[in-house]
């Protein structure tokens, strides 16, 4: 069976409105479009089925109007939902402020999706060569528990992905160390790197956090427009981005991981697989909405546009 991808993390509702800026504090802005999008884990499960893998959502979903979006979004693109529903509660929104400049504020709440637990988890049921994601907001609250002890008990030769948000460098270095300790692949933006590893910039800093993980681990750094550095084999690798106007740069990281996992499931090597998830990403960021991630057909036709 080919390799699948898992993702453990928060299925959310993003709630988008677009504001001509952030209110001041206690102050009062008012939105020129507001929509409803499945979001948060949900924006890499699709990118990564839109490649054509099989995906899986481990994590947990609630009773309700979220949870219906969340389950009927994930369905309509053949994702499986493995975690039974949780029934007394509805899934948690992320409320989205995007700026002209396609700059984005969040605030999220915390409802369904945390009640997480290590048999709801191992309802996914990974084997040998699947690519299990973790996200490091994962790593914090009623998920961090029952999230560790079931990574700690995978089988030999599933692969963990730590995605790990700007929150990882600021967790308790014991359980930092654990997490770390279990790390296959790291695919983080360049702060959140930078953060970690304390080296600036996109091939040092792949170089610093693939020094921290355990030996012949892989390191992915991405920096927007600019590309990613990977770090493999003790060889890094800088993949050129490609410049877009943005407009929504909402899920443009996410689309990115999702392309870069599926890419690595289908055999395509690590540089090859970086290349396709930029070009995924530089698409994205020309839509609105966190579920717009491109198709492998519109990913090798922007790629010819541009060979």
């Amino acid at each position: 069976m080919a390799p699948r991808v898992i993702h453990t993390a928060q299925a959310l509702v993003d709630v988008v409105v677009e504001v001509p800026s952030l209110p001041r504090r206690g102050g009062n802005v008012m939105a020129d479009v507001a929509t409803r999008h499945a979001g948060g884990a949900v924006t890499i499960l699709l990118a990564a089925v839109r490649s054509g893998v099989e995906a899986v959502h481990a994590g947990a979903h609630g009773r309700g109007p979220n949870g219906d979006l969340v389950r009927e979004t994930l369905a309509a693109e053949g994702v499986v939902l493995s975690a039974p529903v949780v029934e007394d509660l509805d899934t948690g929104v992320c409320i989205v402020m995007v700026e002209p400049s396609a700059e984005r504020t969040f605030v999220t709440t915390q409802e369904a999706e945390r009640h997480i637990s290590v048999e709801s988890l191992a309802t996914s049921a990974p084997v040998a060569g699947d690519l299990v994601c973790v996200s490091g907001y994962s790593l914090v609250g009623r998920t961090r528990d029952p999230l560790v002890a079931w990574l700690e008990s995978l089988p030999e030769g599933v692969v963990v992905v730590l995605d790990p948000g700007d929150v990882f460098a600021e967790l308790e270095p014991s359980l930092r160390s654990r997490v770390v300790a279990l790390t296959d692949v790291w695919t983080g933006n360049a702060q959140e790197s930078e953060d970690f590893g304390g080296a600036k910039g996109m091939g040092p800093a792949a170089e610093a956090v693939a020094a921290l993980l355990e030996p012949g681990a892989v390191a992915v750094v991405r920096d927007g427009d600019r590309g990613c550095a990977v770090r493999v084999d003790g060889v890094t690798t800088i993949v050129p981005g490609f410049p877009e106007t943005p407009v929504d740069t909402n899920g443009a990281g996410d689309t990115h991981t999702g392309v870069l996992l599926a890419e690595v499931a289908r055999g395509s090597d690590w540089a090859q697989a970086c290349r396709r998830a930029n070009a995924a990403g530089a698409i994205k960021v020309t839509r609105k909405g966190p579920t717009t991630a491109p198709t492998a057909a519109e990913i090798d036709a922007y790629l010819s546009s541009r060979a």
